[in-house]
């Protein structure tokens, strides 16, 4: 296996340029001027702080991860070379696999209450890519195909690496809509601003990583067209870090104390975040609020 690069280190220059090329176009176009959602101090530091803590998590959190990641290739007699051919093939199946793991995470409560933390601003600019949770250790069960088929966990890593990188442009109000191929293939500014988005129908849209050929396959693309309203359908107000990492973990721990059956405290964790138990025959209790979070479109309606 040959020396791979830090891709998110080496990008950390690229990062911070881009950053601020978009703060200067926000000092000589206002976001008032163009209805954008722009920038706030306070907003932006919470993102970078939680961004700075995701980092030191996930140096805590590889450690089991590498070691099951370890077995199983070991285990496994497939081996998948790493060469110039092989690379793209790689970072295809991660995009796949992060595509389903996206989509898991805002569809199943416990795994929401990890990535909730993304999805907590209501601004919408490159910090807010930044914005990640402490708690990825609901993503490495996704990734198991690739190491099972023979794909080194370092080379898995440094395509989950090269993903992540990719969505930082993503999260930008700055760029329209590109051609009409562009768009029609890769994940882009307009289809991710879908994706954040609170509007019920932009709701639980467009969780393609690096392609957007995912949703379109799979029935969960929609295209920009009303100005999203960005943040979360029940906002939790608040810029302090450790509250932006727990709040739905707490929510489900209080959804669960509350809870009258096992099949009811089930619910609350493993369907979506929107979920509510069918009222029992001659039960007076008024319904409960929703936790806070973005719940499902499909259980919206419901």
């Amino acid at each position: 296996m040959p020396h791979l690069p830090d891709v998110m280190l080496w990008s950390i220059p690229a990062f911070l340029l881009l950053t601020a090329l978009e703060l200067a176009s926000y000092r000589l176009r206002p976001a008032e001027r163009t209805g954008a959602a722009g920038y706030s101090a306070k907003d932006a530091a919470t993102s970078v702080g939680m961004g700075i803590g995701s980092v030191a998590f996930d140096a805590l959190w590889k450690i089991p991860i590498v070691a099951v990641y370890t077995a199983l290739y070991e285990l496994t007699p497939l081996r998948v070379p790493f060469l110039w051919w092989t690379l793209p093939l790689m970072l295809l199946a991660q995009d796949f696999l992060y595509y389903w793991s996206h989509r898991g995470h805002h569809v199943v409560r416990v795994l929401w209450a990890c990535h909730v933390v993304h999805h907590s601003s209501r601004k919408f600019n490159l910090t807010t890519a930044l914005r990640q949770p402490w708690t990825t250790l609901t993503v490495w069960p996704f990734y198991l195909p690739m190491i099972a088929a023979g794909v080194h966990p370092a080379a898995v890593a440094f395509c989950s690496s090269a993903n992540l990188v990719y969505q930082f442009w993503v999260h930008t109000e700055r760029v329209g809509k590109l051609p009409r191929p562009l768009e029609y293939v890769l994940n882009t500014a307009s289809h991710h601003r879908v994706h954040h988005a609170s509007q019920g129908g932009y709701l639980d849209r467009n969780f393609g990583g690096i392609l957007i050929v995912w949703d379109r396959l799979f029935g969960s693309f929609v295209p920009e067209g009303e100005r999203p309203v960005y943040g979360l359908t029940k906002n939790i107000d608040t810029y302090n870090p450790l509250r932006v990492a727990t709040h739905e973990y707490a929510a489900i721990l209080r959804d669960l104390r509350r809870a009258r059956s096992w099949r009811e405290r089930a619910g609350r964790v493993f369907r979506g975040p929107g979920w509510q138990p069918a009222p029992a025959p001659g039960d007076a209790r008024a319904p409960e609020q929703p936790a806070q979070g973005r719940a499902p479109a499909h259980e919206r309606a419901a």
